[in-house]
C-alpha cells in the first residue's frame, strides 16, 4: 500500500522576482536628467491621449461611477470629466481613456506593451491621497511612472507572454501594483505580497486583439489591469497575505500553469533604461509595429502626387517588415470595427496611400466604408526582413523598420521607401519633442478655452514648477467645471 506524505505546508522565502521588484520600487533613486525629462514628456502626452479618447462615445460611455451620480469625498478626479470616484474605479476610467486610441507610448521587445498605461493606477491613487492631505507632488507621480515603465519593460525584454496566449496587460497589473503599494505606504514585505497577488490573479487572454475576435476590449483591458492593481494593493494594506512562491510553485505556480514551466529571464537589472528609451507615438494613432510603414506610405503618397498618379494606379504594395508585425497585424479579409482596423497593417498603409493622412477618425465605420480602401488592401502583402527582426531586439538599436515597394499598373516600380526608426524613437527625440508638444496642444484644444489651454501649457512647460506641484492641483487643471 503506497504511503502519501502530502504537500509541504512550509511557506518558502518569496520568489526572487517578487523581492527584486519590491526592493527596486522602495530603494532605487532615479538619477538621470534623461529619465526625468522623458517622464515629463510622457506624462503630458499620456494625459493628452486620454483627453482625445474621451471624444469617442464608445470610450466615454464606459466611464464614470458604477452607480450613476456617485461622488466620492476626496476621491480621484478623472481628467476631462467632472467625475470624482473611488481610486479603483478612477484607475479604470483613467487607464481606459489613455489606451483607447492606441496613441500613448510603446515598448517593443520579446513582449510589447504600453508602459504609460500604468498612469491610470498611479494618478488615480496619487490624486486621491493628495486630496486626503498627503504631500504628494507631480515628481512623485513621475518617479512612479519611471519605475512602472522599468518593471513592465524589463519583464518584457526576454519574456514573451503573447507566445503562450497571454496579454501584455498582466505586466501593467504587476507594475502598477508595485508602485501603487509604495504610494499607499506599504512596507517592502507588503509590496512583495501585493505583487504576488497580481501574478496569481486571473490573466487576460489575447483573444480580443486577434482576428477573428478583435474588439474594443483591447482598448479598456489596460484600464481593467490598473483597477485590479489598485484593488489588490488596498487589500494587502488591509492585511491580506501574499503567496511567496506564486511563480515557482510546482504544478500550481505561474511558470508551470501559464508559462510552459519556463522561469522568466532578465537582460538587465532594474534602473532607468525603459523610460529613457521609450517609444512615443507622435505622428499616427497606429499600432507601433506599423508606425514606420505609415510614415513610408505618406512619402509614397507624395511621390504619386508628383507623378500625377493616385492610389488607384497601384498594382501592388510589398511591405518589408519585422516578424512581430507579421504575427500580430498582418490581416486579410473584412475588418469589422475600429479596433480591428488600427491593428491591421494593410489598412494603416492603404489609408494614407489614398488620402494622404491617418488620424483617429480614419478608423471609424464611416471612414472605412470607402470601397477604395479594401480594394487597395487586397494588393498589399508583407514579407519578413530578417535584419529588421534582429535589430528590433538589439538593445542599442531597438529599430522598428518597414519598407514599402510599390509597383504601378503601367509597370513602373517606384524606389523603395525604407524607414527604420519612427519619429517617436529615442534616436529622433530632438526632432520628435516639439511634435509631441504640438500633439498635446491638439488634444487639449477641444476640451478647454484658449485662456485655460495657455495656463495648462505654461504649467507643464515649467519643469521645476511642475515637479513641485501637488498632484491634486495638477489634475484639477484638466477637470471639467
Amino acid at each position: 500500500m503506497a504511503v502519501h506524505h502530502g504537500e509541504s505546508a512550509v511557506r518558502p522565502e518569496p520568489d526572487a522576482v517578487l523581492t527584486d521588484i519590491a526592493n527596486y520600487v522602495h530603494n532605487y533613486q532615479v538619477s538621470t536628467d534623461l529619465a526625468w525629462e522623458t517622464a515629463r514628456l510622457c506624462l503630458i502626452d499620456t494625459i493628452g491621449c486620454g483627453l482625445e479618447g474621451l471624444r469617442f462615445p464608445a470610450c466615454s460611455n464606459l466611464l464614470g461611477p458604477v452607480v450613476e451620480g456617485t461622488v466620492v469625498p476626496n476621491g480621484t478626479k478623472v481628467p476631462g470629466t467632472n467625475y470624482q470616484l473611488d481610486p479603483i474605479r478612477g484607475a479604470f476610467n483613467i487607464g481606459t481613456m489613455i489606451r483607447w486610441l492606441d496613441f500613448n507610448d510603446c515598448w517593443l521587445a520579446a513582449e510589447w506593451g504600453h508602459p504609460s498605461d500604468n498612469l491610470g493606477a498611479i494618478l488615480a491613487v496619487a490624486d486621491h491621497l493628495a486630496r486626503t492631505g498627503q504631500k504628494l507632488t507631480v515628481k512623485d507621480v513621475l518617479e512612479a511612472m519611471i519605475k512602472a515603465h522599468e518593471i513592465q519593460g524589463c519583464l518584457a525584454l526576454l519574456n514573451s507572454y503573447n507566445r503562450v496566449g497571454l496579454d501584455h496587460v498582466v505586466l501593467v497589473k504587476v507594475a502598477s501594483t508595485a508602485v501603487v503599494s509604495k504610494l499607499l505606504g506599504l512596507s517592502v514585505a507588503q509590496t512583495v505580497d501585493a505583487i504576488s497577488q497580481a501574478w496569481v490573479d486571473g490573466q487576460s487572454l489575447r483573444t480580443y486583439r486577434h482576428a477573428p475576435n478583435t474588439g474594443s476590449r483591447k482598448s479598456w483591458a489596460a484600464g481593467d489591469a490598473c483597477s485590479r492593481a489598485v484593488n489588490l494593493a488596498y487589500l494587502v494594506k488591509k492585511g491580506e497575505i501574499g503567496l511567496p512562491s506564486v511563480l515557482t510553485a510546482k504544478t500550481w505556480g505561474f511558470y508551470d500553469v501559464l508559462f510552459k514551466g519556463k522561469p522568466f529571464e532578465f537582460q538587465r537589472s532594474y534602473g532607468e533604461y525603459v523610460m529613457s528609451n521609450i517609444l512615443f507615438k507622435i505622428s499616427y494613432p497606429a499600432e507601433f509595429h506599423a508606425q514606420t510603414a505609415v510614415e513610408a506610405a505618406h512619402t509614397v503618397y507624395d511621390k504619386l502626387k508628383a507623378l500625377g498618379k493616385s492610389a488607384e494606379d497601384i498594382k501592388s504594395v510589398r511591405i518589408r517588415t519585422q516578424e512581430a508585425a507579421i504575427r500580430i497585424i498582418d490581416k486579410q479579409g473584412p475588418l469589422d470595427n475600429f479596433a480591428d482596423r488600427d491593428h491591421a497593417i494593410s489598412y494603416m498603409v492603404a489609408y494614407p496611400l489614398i488620402f494622404g493622412e491617418l488620424t483617429s477618425q480614419s478608423y471609424t465605420d464611416e471612414s472605412a466604408a470607402d470601397p477604395r480602401i479594401d480594394a487597395l488592401r487586397a494588393k498589399i502583402y508583407c514579407v519578413e526582413d530578417k535584419r529588421f527582426s534582429v535589430e528590433y531586439h538589439e538593445p542599442e538599436k531597438r529599430s522598428i523598420g518597414n519598407a514599402l515597394l510599390v509597383e504601378l499598373n503601367d509597370g513602373t516600380v517606384l524606389d523603395e521607401v525604407e524607414v527604420e526608426y519612427p519619429v517617436g524613437h529615442k534616436r529622433r527625440r530632438s526632432e520628435g519633442t516639439p511634435l509631441l508638444l504640438n500633439k498635446f496642444k491638439r488634444h487639449i484644444a477641444p476640451h478647454f478655452e484658449e485662456s485655460h489651454q495657455k495656463k495648462i501649457l505654461d504649467v507643464v512647460s515649467d519643469t521645476e514648477g511642475l515637479f513641485s506641484l501637488p498632484v491634486d492641483k495638477f489634475t484639477d487643471l484638466f477637470i471639467k467645471a
